[in-house]
C-alpha cells in the first residue's frame, strides 16, 4: 500500500517521539493575539474610513501582516488600499478574504443607548473591521501552523476595500488576482452563529446626474430648466415601474445633489440608485430600463442627463462541500459567550432592537446547517463564481441586530464584537488548515463549484470595463 511522504518536520517529530503539532496551535496563537486583535479593530473602528479611502487601516493591516512574515503586494488591482499578503509555496493556495471599509451618515460611540458621535461622518455600522483583523489573524495562525508543520501549501490574506457600494472585490477578480487561488473564505459579523448556504442578490448601481439651466426662481422662471425636477421626474417614474418588475427585485435611491437655494433653479442635480435581483441578467435588464426612464426625465424636463456606472456585483454561488466542513469547523469552536458585563450591556440595548424574536441567549447557540436568501449584495459574489468560495457570520452584535443600524456601530466598539471576531478566526485558521491536509475535500468543492456554474461558463463583471470609482465617496 502507498502512503503520502510526511513533511520533514512531522516525521522527526515522529521519530523523537514528540507529540504531532496539531491545528490547536493556530488557536493559541489566536488566543496570545486577543489583545492585538481587539486593538486593532478598535483602531480601524475609531479610524471610520469610508471606501477606497480606508489608508490607515489598509496600512495597519499591512503592517500587521508584514511583521508576521507574508510578502505584501500593494495597491493591486488600480486601488490604492488594496493589497494581498503571501504566506507560503506551493499549493493549495488559500484565500481569506478582509474588509475594512465604514459606512457613511451613521456614528455612534460603544454605548447601549443611542449617543451619535460629532467627531465622525461615518461608522463601522456592518461590522467590517472587525471583518478585516479577523480575517488577518486567521491567516497569521495558519502560517504558524505551516511553518511548524512543514506542509506545503500557501496562505493568503486580500485586502478588499470599499465592499459598500464601491465593489472592491470585483475589480481584484477582474485583475486576476485568484487566477491561482484552489478555495476561498469569508465570513461577517452578524446577530447569529451561521455558516448556512447563503445566496444573494446580484446588484448593479449608478449615479444619474441631470444638468439644466439656472436662473432666479421668482423673476425670471422661464428661463430656466431645473435639473432637481430631471431627478423628480426620474424618481417619480422610476416608482412606476416598481409595479412592473419581479417580486424578489428591488430599487432603492438617494438624491445626493439638487441644489442649494430654493431661489435659484438647480443646474445641477444628481440621484444615486441601486438595482437588484438574485439574477444577474435581470438586474442588467432592469437596469437598462432605469436608463430609459432617465433619459425620459431629461427629454420631458428639457434637461440632459448622463450616468456613471458605480458598482456592480454577481450573487453569491454556494458550495455545500465547503460549506458542510466549516460549519463542523464552527460547531468546534462554538458560540459567543457573555460575560456579566456583557450581559448588563447586552440587556440595555435588547430593547431597542424590537420587534425581534430573538433572545440574547442566541449568541451562544450554532445554528444549523441550511439555506438562505438576503435580499442584500456583495462583491464576494464575483469571487465565489470564480473560485469554490465558503462563509459564514458569528454573533459578533447583539441578538435581532440589524445591519447597518447604530446598535451595530455600537457592539461592535465593545467586548461582545471582540469575541465573535475571536470566534471566527478560529473558524476560519480551522477551516483552512483542514483543507491542507484533505486534499478530498478540495476536489469535492472544486467539482461541486464546476457543477453549479455550468458547462461553458464565462464569468462577466457587471461593472463592464470602467476603472475603480475611486472617489464614489468624496
Amino acid at each position: 500500500m502507498l502512503r503520502r511522504a510526511l513533511p520533514c518536520t512531522a516525521l522527526a517529530l515522529l521519530l523523537i517521539g514528540a507529540a504531532p503539532v496539531t491545528p490547536q496551535l493556530a488557536l493559541d496563537r489566536i488566543d496570545r493575539d486577543a489583545k492585538v486583535n481587539t486593538d486593532a479593530a478598535k483602531a480601524i473602528w475609531d479610524f471610520a474610513e469610508v471606501g477606497y479611502q480606508e489608508t490607515q487601516s489598509s496600512a495597519l493591516l499591512q503592517k500587521r501582516l508584514k511583521d508576521a512574515g507574508f510578502k505584501i503586494d500593494a495597491g493591486v488591482a488600480g486601488i490604492p488600499t488594496a493589497f494581498t499578503a503571501t504566506y507560503g509555496t506551493g499549493g493549495p493556495v488559500i484565500a481569506i478574504l478582509g474588509e475594512f471599509d465604514a459606512l457613511p451618515g451613521i456614528t455612534q460611540d460603544a454605548s447601549p443607548t443611542r449617543s451619535p458621535r460629532t467627531d465622525r461622518k461615518a461608522g463601522h455600522a456592518c461590522g467590517h473591521h472587525l471583518f478585516g483583523v479577523a480575517s488577518a489573524s486567521a491567516a497569521i495562525a495558519v502560517a504558524d501552523w505551516l511553518k511548524a508543520t512543514g506542509t506545503k501549501g500557501t496562505i493568503r490574506f486580500y485586502g478588499t476595500p470599499a465592499e459598500e457600494g464601491g465593489a472592491g472585490k470585483v475589480y481584484m477578480v477582474r485583475d486576476g488576482l485568484f487566477r491561482d487561488v484552489d478555495i476561498a473564505f469569508h465570513w461577517h459579523p452578524g446577530a447569529e452563529n451561521s455558516a448556512d448556504m447563503e445566496t444573494s442578490n446580484a446588484n448593479k448601481s449608478a449615479k444619474f446626474r441631470f444638468r439644466g439651466v439656472s436662473a432666479h426662481a421668482a423673476s425670471a422662471p422661464e428661463r430656466g430648466r431645473s435639473a432637481l425636477d430631471g431627478v423628480e421626474a426620474m424618481n417619480m417614474m422610476a416608482n412606476m415601474m416598481r409595479e412592473h418588475m419581479p417580486q424578489d427585485a428591488r430599487l432603492h435611491y438617494v438624491i445626493t445633489a439638487g441644489g442649494n437655494a430654493p431661489n435659484v433653479v438647480p443646474d445641477y442635480a444628481e440621484v444615486f440608485y441601486y438595482v437588484r435581483h438574485p439574477n444577474p441578467a435581470l438586474v442588467a435588464e432592469l437596469f437598462e430600463r432605469l436608463t430609459k426612464i432617465a433619459e425620459g426625465a431629461a427629454l420631458g424636463t428639457g434637461t440632459k442627463v448622463d450616468h456613471e456606472v458605480i458598482h456592480g456585483a454577481n450573487s453569491l454561488l454556494p458550495n455545500r462541500a465547503l460549506q458542510t466542513m466549516v460549519h463542523a469547523k464552527m460547531t468546534q469552536v462554538g458560540g459567543v459567550k457573555y460575560d456579566a458585563s456583557d450581559l448588563s450591556w447586552a440587556q440595555t440595548i435588547f430593547p431597542t432592537l424590537q420587534p425581534t424574536s430573538a433572545k440574547l441567549s442566541d449568541a451562544g447557540v450554532i445554528q444549523p446547517l441550511g439555506e438562505s436568501h438576503t435580499a442584500g449584495s456583495t462583491d464576494v459574489g464575483d469571487v465565489s463564481w470564480t473560485v469554490p468560495t465558503a462563509g459564514f457570520r458569528t454573533a459578533t452584535w447583539v441578538p435581532g441586530t440589524a445591519a447597518h443600524s447604530w446598535q451595530a456601530v455600537a457592539a461592535g466598539g465593545m467586548s461582545i464584537g471582540a469575541k465573535g471576531m475571536q470566534n471566527a478566526a478560529k473558524v476560519l485558521a480551522l477551516s483552512a488548515i483542514e483543507l491542507y491536509q484533505s486534499p478530498q475535500t478540495i476536489a469535492a468543492a472544486k467539482a461541486e463549484f464546476a457543477q453549479r456554474r455550468g458547462e461553458g461558463y464565462v464569468y462577466k463583471s457587471l461593472v463592464g470595463d470602467r476603472k475603480p470609482p475611486l472617489d464614489y465617496r468624496k
